[in-house]
C-alpha cells in the first residue's frame, strides 16, 4: 500500500472550480502544505473512471476507480491499487435513498457490506435539494458498526472542498484506500447535483 494512505488521518480534498472536460481535484494533507492525491477524471467515457495519481505530474497511478456498468444510477465502483493489482473492495451508491439523501454502501474485496457512507440528517439533506444549496454537506462514515469518520463540506459556493477526519477509526477498520476513493466519489458523483 502506498505510504501516503498512512501518513496521516485528516485529509483537505478541493475539486477544482471550472474544468470544461473532465474533473480535477486535490487531496491534501491536513495543513493544505502538501498535495498526497491528484484526481483526473477523463470526459466522455461510457464507463465511468477515475485515476487517483501520487502527484500533479501524474507519473504514477496509485488507484483506479471504475464503475461496473455503464450510467448505472445505483452504480457499482471498484476500487484497485494499480501497483499491486488489488481489488481493494467497492463503492455502491444506494440509487433510491440517495435521492434524498446521499448513501453509499463501502464493500469489501468480497462485495460483502462493511459499512456506510451517509449525508448526516434527511432533514438537511432535503433543505439542501430543494430549498438552498448553500448549507454545506456532511457525510459519516461507519464500517463494521462503528464510526470511522467524517467528510465535511467547507461553505464555499463556487469551489468543492471537505475536510476529512478519519481519527475515529483507531482499530483500523476502515481500509484508507476506500476512504479516499469515498471522498473522490462525493466529490465528482454527488458534486453533480450543485
Amino acid at each position: 500500500m502506498d505510504q501516503a494512505f498512512s501518513q496521516t488521518n485528516r485529509y483537505y480534498s478541493r475539486k477544482k472550480f471550472f474544468k470544461m472536460f473532465g474533473e480535477e481535484m486535490r487531496i491534501f494533507d491536513e495543513s493544505r502544505s502538501r498535495i498526497l492525491f491528484f484526481v483526473k477524471q477523463k470526459a466522455f467515457k461510457l464507463k465511468e473512471e477515475l485515476t487517483v495519481y501520487s502527484d500533479e505530474t501524474m507519473s504514477r497511478e496509485v488507484l483506479k476507480i471504475k464503475a461496473r456498468s455503464v450510467l448505472d444510477f445505483g452504480a457499482t465502483y471498484d476500487v484497485t491499487e494499480v501497483a499491486s493489482g488489488e481489488q481493494v473492495g467497492a463503492l455502491r451508491r444506494k440509487a433510491l435513498r440517495s435521492m434524498f439523501r446521499d448513501s453509499w454502501e463501502i464493500l469489501g474485496p468480497d462485495d460483502r457490506a462493511i459499512g456506510t457512507v451517509a449525508e448526516d440528517s434527511m432533514f438537511m439533506a432535503l433543505l439542501r435539494r430543494f430549498l438552498i444549496n448553500l448549507i454545506p454537506q456532511s457525510y459519516s462514515v461507519e464500517v463494521e458498526g462503528a464510526p470511522a469518520g467524517e467528510i465535511k463540506q467547507t461553505f464555499n459556493p463556487f469551489i468543492a472542498q471537505f475536510k476529512v477526519d478519519f481519527s475515529e477509526d483507531s482499530a483500523g477498520r476502515l481500509d484508507r484506500r476506500l476512504g479516499i476513493a469515498a471522498v473522490v466519489l462525493l466529490q465528482v458523483i454527488e458534486g453533480r447535483q450543485e
